[in-house]
């Protein structure tokens, strides 16, 4: 890759271009060469798939004949630039660019595909590729994937700046496609995504810039926008309203990385393919349901951050809310993106708002040799903000009445984990009265060693008429071994943004149905200054915590084969008795 030009020659080099493709666009009007059609695959809708099915308006008077264009040579004439704002900060180098590396290690990224690293550090190229070749994982693609990445800084909201940026993209994309006699007739079709890895009050900034400098004339522009998305409804419909005068809906990718872990994608597929499950989908079956988040470790360090958002904003909210959607939702009409975006949104906009009296929340304190969230330097005194949270939320339509969905996050706990368990309600009659039968249980684990199992009862084994606990385990890593090579959730989802596939992103009306569940709560907790539950670091949480779980009624399972300790010790004592009477 070249060197970055000097600006006074980037913008005449950009002048030079538009007049050009200005020539050749009235060229293709004058000539026959092709439907309105054939150029809408050819350069893409702006916003959407490449590949628009929609027919375009024709011009007044004017008739085309059908030239098919090879498909080869459509994609030829296709430079696909990918700018990631904030290429120096954290999330780019551990997300972002190692998950550009596994694309472009797959082959999933197009031949003229390039990378350009945006952000206001004055970096030079030699700083960029050395913040790459420390980050990125040594493998046989690195040094070929390198040398599609160049670096350009620059401030995000300045209008100026991003126009080097353009011209640094239309330099790139001018050299990646080869002179042919159809790239002279056609021009190129540049396409380009913007990571946006930066802080979210630097959005609207960058919005207003990139839309009015750095967009692609020749071929689709698309947005992929991390989150937070705002505090409450108040600030998040600021932010939509800044970034919706900018760009259309379908060039906006809300990425939430928990729909691109491979768990959640599985969700429909349970649900709707086997149809032993959904005809027990219901609140007639099922008790409740328990959507978990644990991790074994504090903030390290990085309390600053954490503190201004809390456990409810960082992830209950966003990630837990978004599971509880694809677990509750109908089924959708198609598997289309607006149509299952569309039931997820029927299922939100179902739930009340979020009352004082079903959530507890907690902060973890030092225990086991370890700090807790107060002792952490980066962590303002006194601070409230909570590290725990458990929340009951009611679906008010016929398919969930009157059940709990209960979601529960946490840093500093006794493990790490990420699951979703559908609770069945118990057998009726009294056939096992008093042998520790417990209820069939439908368990999701998201992370880690993902896995699906169905815990359910059997006889335990023996000559006695005990029963067991036992569970039909699919754990990924043993059921597909030898094939089990799973795409990070951050890989999937750039794909999928590159596709035009928004399939696993959050759509504008969903995060606005999320945050009127969580507003007034999240106001109460802010304005009464509520103090969280202390709990030692290690623990399964705060006290009230598992006293409101015992409330809603949810079975505690112990992790792992499934047993529970009084069965296991009920188990030993007659195997023991078992053998004892053998030997007499």
């Amino acid at each position: 890759m070249a060197d970055v030009m000097g600006e006074d020659e980037l913008r005449m080099r950009l002048a030079k271009l538009e007049a050009e493709n200005e020539r050749l666009r009235e060229r293709l009007s004058r000539e026959r060469t092709g439907s309105l059609r054939n150029l809408a695959n050819l350069i893409g809708d702006g916003a959407g798939s490449p590949l628009s099915s929609s027919p375009l308006p024709s011009k007044k008077g004017a008739s085309f004949s059908l030239v098919e264009i090879p498909e080869d040579l459509k994609s030829s004439w296709k430079a696909l630039t990918i700018v990631v704002l904030g290429a120096t900060g954290d999330l780019a180098k551990k997300k972002t660019f190692p998950a550009l590396l596994a694309l472009s290690r797959a082959g999933l990224l197009p031949p003229h595909a390039s990378i350009v690293g945006y952000g206001r550090t004055k970096w030079s190229q030699d700083d960029f590729q050395s913040m790459l070749e420390k980050n990125l994982k040594a493998c046989n693609e690195k040094a070929a994937f390198k040398r599609r990445c160049v670096y350009q800084w620059g401030q995000y909201d300045s209008p100026e700046d991003m126009n080097v940026l353009k011209c640094v993209c239309l330099k790139i994309e001018g050299e990646t496609i080869p002179e042919s006699e159809e790239f002279r007739q056609f021009g190129v079709c540049s396409n380009r995504l913007f990571y946006f890895a930066l802080p979210p009050f630097t959005y609207p900034g960058a919005a207003k810039a990139i839309s009015k400098s750095a967009m692609s004339k020749t071929g689709w522009s698309r947005m992929v926008i991390e989150k937070p998305f705002g505090r409450d409804s108040e600030s998040y419909l600021s932010l939509s309203h800044s970034l919706s005068e900018q760009f259309t809906e379908s060039q906006m990718y809300r990425i939430d990385h928990y729909l691109g872990k491979e768990i959640a994608q599985s969700i429909m597929t349970i649900r709707f393919a086997n149809l032993v499950f959904e005809p027990l989908w219901n609140r007639n079956h099922v008790n409740c349901v328990h959507i978990t988040f644990k991790e074994d470790i504090g903030t390290q360090g990085r309390g600053g951050y954490f503190d201004e958002y809390g456990m409810i904003r960082d992830v209950m909210q966003n990630h837990l809310l978004q599971l509880l959607a694809l677990v509750a939702m109908e089924t959708p009409i198609s598997l289309s993106a607006d149509d299952i975006r569309n039931r997820k949104v029927e299922a939100l906009r179902c739930i009340d708002p979020i009352k004082m009296q079903d959530v507890v929340v907690g902060q973890y304190i030092a225990a086991k040799g370890q700090e807790g969230y107060l002792d952490d330097k980066t962590v303002p005194d006194g601070s409230i903000t909570p590290t725990y949270a458990i929340a009951a939320l009611y679906i008010n339509n016929a398919r969930w009445s009157g059940v709990p969905f209960i979601l529960s996050c946490g840093k500093a706990l006794d493990e790490k984990l990420v699951d979703i368990r559908v609770q069945f309600k118990p057998t009726s009659g009294n056939l096992f009265e008093g042998r520790g039968v417990s209820p069939n249980e439908l368990v999701m684990r998201v992370q880690p060693d993902e896995a699906i199992f169905l815990r359910c009862m059997t006889k335990a084994p023996g000559l006695s008429d005990e029963v067991a606990a036992v569970e039909m385990d699919l754990t990924y890593k043993k059921h597909f071994q030898g094939s089990l090579d799973l795409p990070d959730a951050y890989e999937r989802l750039i794909l999928d943004a590159l596709n035009g596939d928004s399939s696993l992103f959050v759509r504008d009306d969903e995060l606005a149905a999320a945050w009127r569940i969580f507003t007034p709560v999240l106001t109460t907790l802010d304005a009464d200054k509520v103090q969280p539950d202390a709990y030692e670091f290690g623990s399964a949480g705060p006290e009230r915590a598992k006293q409101m779980l015992e409330r809603l009624g949810f079975f505690e399972v112990v992790k792992g084969d499934g047993i529970t300790e009084t069965e296991k010790k009920r188990m030993i004592q007659q195997m023991e008795s078992f053998s004892l009477g053998e030997r007499a």
